[in-house]
C-alpha cells in the first residue's frame, strides 16, 4: 500500500494551478506561434531558469546508476517533445476545453499503469478520489465545447487524434519518471532538468528534419515582442515552475494520484476568470465542489 504526507499532493495542485495560467497564456500566444516552435521555445525558457536554479542552490547532480539517468531523459523525450507538441497541435483544432476532456483520460490509465508496471495499490478511497476528481473536472470543461473555430469532420478528427496521442504519452511519461525515481536518488529538480534537456534536443532534431516548411513570425515590432515576451512568461509558470512541481509530486506521491491532482487545472481557470469579472454559472461551481471532494478524499485516503 502507498503511504504518502501530503508534500507531492500539494505540489501537483500548485503545478496544475500555474499550468492553468500558463494555459490561458498559450492560447494567446498559440495564435502567432506554431506548436513545435512554442514547445521549443518554452522548453529553452524554463531551461535557462532551471540551470540558474541549479547554480544559486549549489545542487549538484545526485550519484545515481546510469538507468535513472536514462529513464529521465526518455521520460522528457515522450511526455514533454512528443506529449506537450501534440497537446499543443490539439488545441489548435479542438480548442482547450475539448483537449482538456480528453485528458482526464489520462489519470486513470497511468493509475491502471501504476499498479502493473510499479506495484501501487492505492485504497478504495484513493479510487473513489481519483474518479470524483475527474468527473468534476469533466463537469466544468463540458459546459462549452464549442471552443474550435473549425468543425469539420477533418479537424475534429485530427484535434481527437492528437488529443489522444498526448494523453497517452502524458501517462506513459508519468510512470516512467516514476519508475525513475525508485531506481534511484535524484532530486526533482535535477528530475526536470533532465527531462526538458533531453526533451529539447528532440525537438530540435525535429525542426531540422528536411522538407520542414519554417513559419517566421510576421508581426509587427511591437506585437511580436508582447507574443514573445508572454510566451516566456508562460515557460515560466508552466514549465520551469510547473514540470520542477510535477518532478516532486511524481516523487513524493503515488503516480495515479499525481496524475490525477496534475489534470485539475481547468477548475483553478474559475476563480481566474471571477477575478476578471467573468460570470461563473452554477454548474461550472457544482463541477469545482465535485473535484474539490474528490481531491479531499485522495489527501486523507
Amino acid at each position: 500500500m502507498f503511504v504518502t504526507n501530503g508534500r507531492g499532493e500539494l505540489a501537483a495542485l500548485a503545478a496544475a494551478a500555474l499550468w492553468a495560467i500558463a494555459s490561458v497564456l498559450y492560447g494567446i500566444v498559440g495564435k502567432h506561434i506554431p506548436p513545435l516552435k512554442l514547445n521549443l521555445l518554452k522548453g529553452i525558457v524554463a531551461i535557462v531558469f532551471l540551470i540558474l536554479t541549479v547554480l544559486l542552490t549549489g545542487e549538484s547532480l545526485p550519484t545515481s546508476a546510469p538507468m535513472t539517468i536514462f529513464l529521465l531523459c526518455l521520460s522528457g523525450v515522450i511526455g514533454i517533445s512528443w506529449g506537450d507538441t501534440a497537446f499543443l497541435a490539439a488545441i489548435n483544432y479542438l480548442g482547450p476545453r475539448l483537449v482538456l476532456l480528453i485528458g482526464t483520460l489520462a489519470p486513470a490509465m497511468t493509475a491502471i499503469a501504476g499498479m502493473i508496471w510499479l506495484e501501487e495499490t492505492l485504497k478504495i478511497s484513493a479510487w473513489c478520489g481519483i474518479f470524483l476528481t475527474i468527473c468534476g473536472v469533466a463537469w466544468v470543461i463540458t459546459e462549452r465545447v464549442t471552443d474550435s473555430s473549425d468543425d469539420s469532420p477533418t479537424h475534429l478528427w485530427k484535434g481527437i487524434g492528437w488529443g489522444l496521442l498526448a494523453a497517452v504519452t502524458n501517462t506513459i511519461g508519468t510512470i516512467i519518471s516514476r519508475l525513475a525515481f525508485t531506481t534511484g536518488t535524484m532530486t526533482s529538480l535535477w528530475a526536470a532538468l533532465l527531462r526538458l534537456g533531453a526533451a529539447e534536443l528532440i525537438l530540435i532534431a525535429w525542426m531540422w528534419l528536411p522538407n520542414r516548411q519554417a513559419q517566421a513570425l510576421t508581426l509587427p515590432h511591437r506585437q511580436f515582442w508582447q507574443v514573445i515576451i508572454t510566451a516566456c512568461f508562460a515557460a515560466f509558470c508552466g514549465t520551469y515552475l510547473g514540470i520542477w512541481l510535477q518532478q516532486t509530486a511524481i516523487k513524493f506521491t503515488a503516480a495515479g494520484i499525481a496524475s490525477t491532482l496534475l489534470q485539475t487545472s481547468p477548475i483553478f481557470v474559475i476563480p481566474m476568470a471571477m477575478c476578471i469579472g467573468e460570470k461563473v454559472s452554477w454548474r461550472a461551481m457544482a463541477g469545482v465542489i465535485i473535484a474539490i471532494i474528490g481531491i479531499g478524499l485522495l489527501f486523507f485516503s
